[in-house]
């Protein structure tokens, strides 16, 4: 399209390998194998590529990104090319001496998940015993190194209730950005809709503690926040808009407009081990199929917050309707809406739904710490 800009952000999905067995994973439930992920080399020229096409941020993500003995020489090569770099990880995997030495690599920016606040939360939803422990000592390298830090603090029904001490670990950590995300159900995290969606009452009460911890921390720490889609009226603007701000490289080369965008099955996605990244971004089908709002119907298409939202998110459109155009349902205008609520309710009412992690072929022991 003639007036598309070019993206300002890139996701490198390094790996699918991780260490922890996360139930709200929003990776795709077939993982790319080891042997088939991109090499040093690979990475390298596609850093460049995403320099020359406009990028301007790198997120250097997985499965655990730790994972890759190349890190290193991965985070070289992307401040090579010019661009800022922000680790995504657990931290199982990182010792002092990686930290430090990704620190002399060029790494900008370290991004730290939180499972739950304390070791028995952290450790039963990371399905990693140690894990929380692990987390501790290698915030501590962060500060002591002087990493600007974002924690990642992932809620839902089993845990909603530490978004209080999870805003104190941030402020004590020395955090700059916390982002309290409430668990979005794609990927593995379908299966656990009946364990973790919150309560309605859990997401309002969410939603009153981030506005008053805002106005608290005004100049200590940046909140960003994720509410409960279900819950919601008014969808999110996926990604900024699709195909508008930002792209996804899988661990094997495709290059996808979000995260969770091989849920939609008619889509075709390009792989860079065939095709340019400039083309891709610019004349990819996939990039073209829900950009801007020629592809609306209504109500969408009549609606005053069309170029507000674009719609919500194709993907879940896609989970919840089997539709990738129908209007996202966590908005008050489309038909599927109350059918959405209803059935938020009855996933949030099920106590005793059991947890169901990633099997091991989904997991893989970490780089051990130097």
């Amino acid at each position: 399209m003639s007036d598309t800009r070019p993206p300002i952000a890139m996701l490198a999905e390094l790996t699918h390998r991780c260490p922890l067995s996360c139930p709200y994973c929003s990776n795709p439930l077939e993982l790319t194998r080891q042997d088939s992920e991109l090499n040093t080399e690979a990475w390298a020229g596609i850093f460049r590529q995403a320099a020359d096409l406009g990028v301007l941020q790198l997120h250097l993500s997985g499965g655990e990104p730790a994972s890759r003995r190349d890190l290193e020489a991965l985070v070289a090569a992307a401040r090579d090319a010019g661009l800022y770099t922000n680790l995504i990880t657990s931290g199982i995997g990182l010792s002092e001496r990686r930290l430090r030495a990704l620190d002399a690599a060029g790494l900008d920016h370290i991004q730290l998940s939180l499972q739950g606040t304390t070791p028995e939360m952290a450790d039963e939803i990371g399905g990693y015993r140690g894990g929380y422990k692990r987390k501790m000592q290698v915030a501590q390298w962060i500060g002591e190194i002087g990493f600007p830090l974002t924690l990642n603090a992932v809620l839902h029904r089993r845990n909603l209730h530490q978004l209080p001490r999870a805003l104190e670990m941030a402020v004590e950590m020395g955090a700059r950005r916390i982002e309290v995300a409430t668990v979005q159900f794609h990927g593995w995290a379908l299966k656990n809709r009946d364990a973790l969606m919150p309560t309605r009452v859990q997401a309002q009460e969410a939603t009153r503690l981030v506005e008053a911890a805002r106005a608290r921390l005004k100049d200590v720490l940046v909140i960003d926040y994720v509410p409960a889609d279900y819950h919601s009226d008014v969808p999110k603007r996926c990604m900024g808009g699709w195909g508008s701000t930002g792209l996804n490289v899988t661990p094997e080369g495709l290059v996808l407009p979000c995260h969770a965008a091989q849920t939609i099955p008619h889509l075709t996605f390009d792989s860079l081990r065939d095709r340019s990244l400039k083309e891709i971004w610019y004349e990819g089908a996939a990039f073209n199929a829900y950009r801007g709002t020629e592809w609306m119907r209504d109500p969408c298409k009549s609606c005053a917050r069309k170029t507000v939202d674009f719609g919500g998110c194709r993907c879940q459109a896609m989970a919840l309707t089997g539709d990738a155009s129908a209007t996202d349902p966590v908005c008050h205008h489309s038909p599927d809406h109350a059918a959405l609520q209803s059935r938020a309710e009855a996933h949030a009412a099920s106590e005793e739904a059991a947890l169901v992690y990633r099997d091991a072929a989904g997991s893989a022991a970490p780089v051990p710490a130097e």
